[in-house]
């Protein structure tokens, strides 16, 4: 297929599916004034120039949640491929069953501890959808 369209810009972005000791997944709403606000997400951000996706992780994991996760702990599960508008997105998938601290919301974001099977329930942005199946597969539904 060909099209005259220019190529998209290629963005990578790490994301974590954190499992609590009650099997459940704790996702992060988009604030006001973001893209995609009031959508629901698994944390993470953007890898920076010079950084590899664990360390993003472990960077943004401290930063939103403030909690320290080391990177043994994170274990890679799935990643998403999805085309916005204006770029694309790669968006490896990890998951992390340890941390240390408690989970608190430092950015001022809403945070929710959801079971699997209500994962659906809540409204993600298009690229996060697809890695619910994954996480449905592992965690049992």
């Amino acid at each position: 297929m060909t099209t005259n369209a220019p190529p998209l810009k290629l963005t990578l972005v790490v994301a974590v599916a954190l499992v609590d000791a009650d099997n459940r997944i704790l996702l992060a709403q988009r604030p006001e004034g973001k893209q995609l606000a009031g959508l629901w997400e698994f944390p993470g951000g953007k890898v920076e120039p010079g950084e590899r996706p664990e360390e993003t992780l472990i960077r943004e994991l401290r930063e939103e949640l403030g909690i320290t996760v080391k990177e043994p702990c994170l274990a890679p599960l799935t990643f998403a491929s999805h085309a916005y508008e204006s770029f694309h997105l790669l968006m490896p998938l990890y998951i992390c069953r340890r941390w240390e601290g408690f989970v608190q919301s430092m950015e001022g974001q809403a945070l929710k501890w959801v079971k699997p099977q209500e994962l659906r329930s809540y409204p993600m942005p298009p690229a996060d959808e697809p890695l619910i199946p994954f996480l449905l597969d592992l965690l049992g539904s």
